[in-house]
């Protein structure tokens, strides 16, 4: 994919609603792909956020559709970009990032006191994250709103992280706190010196969450300590 390939990137609208279907199949067999869990939306849910205004639709030079993100809201002033994805073609060329930024951007615009955060089972969506000044952070530090919980309902790992009584799953939980934050320079120097330990620490939580599901003599999981160990709590 040419990096330099340039991408018109927008707040979504009405006009844009034709576009949902699409979005939501690929949303849906890019998980299938990857072998991760995903909390599956409708094309009206989608459409609903493009009227909103919470969300941003991106565009080759073409026109033809390339990505999406949106932006979701609880209570306990939080806001989550979620959904983001890129259509096959474009992918691997940097385009993720411009969305991730342009979603963020307009996150920081209409709700600025607000905490932003995420859940990520990738390391390069970690990585795009740490760019912009999230930090990994633990469960607890996220919206405890059960609006959000249940929209994890539909992901095929919904009950490990109802096991874990909502404190742990497969998905690495990062935050931006606008009262509370690094600087850009400083998460994204962070990520450079501890990819690897994050990356070996997401296959070990992987292994530890996954293991008492797949195997059938009740052997009790790690994983907590684990966690703890790796985030010095």
């Amino acid at each position: 994919m040419n990096q330099d390939q340039e991408f018109q990137i927008l707040v979504a609208d009405e006009s844009h609603e034709s576009f949902a279907e699409i979005i939501c199949e690929e949303m849906a067999s890019s998980a299938l792909a990857r072998g991760t869990g995903i909390a599956k939306r409708s094309p009206d849910y989608i459409k609903e956020k493009m009227r909103e205004g919470k969300a941003v639709i991106a565009f080759s030079k073409d026109g033809i559709w390339a990505g999406f993100c949106y932006i979701e809201t609880w209570t306990g002033d939080y806001v989550a970009n979620s959904g983001l994805i890129v259509a096959p073609p474009f992918r691997k060329g940097g385009l993720a990032k411009k969305i991730k930024q342009k979603i963020f951007e307009l996150s920081r615009k209409k709700y600025p006191d607000a905490k932003i955060f995420g859940l990520t089972t990738g390391l390069a969506v970690m990585k795009i994250n740490s760019d912009l000044g999230y930090e990994p952070v633990t469960y607890s530090e996220l919206t405890q709103d059960d609006a959000f919980w249940s929209g994890c309902k539909s992901c095929v790992n919904y009950e490990i992280l109802m096991s874990k009584e909502r404190k742990n799953c497969l998905c690495t939980a990062m935050l931006y706190d606008p009262k509370d934050h690094y600087e850009p320079a400083e998460t994204k120097e962070d990520f450079k010196k501890r990819s690897k330990l994050y990356e070996r620490f997401m296959r070990i939580k992987q292994w530890t969450l996954l293991r008492p599901f797949l195997k059938k003599n009740g052997e009790k999981s790690k994983s907590k300590s684990l966690f703890q160990i790796f985030f010095n709590l």
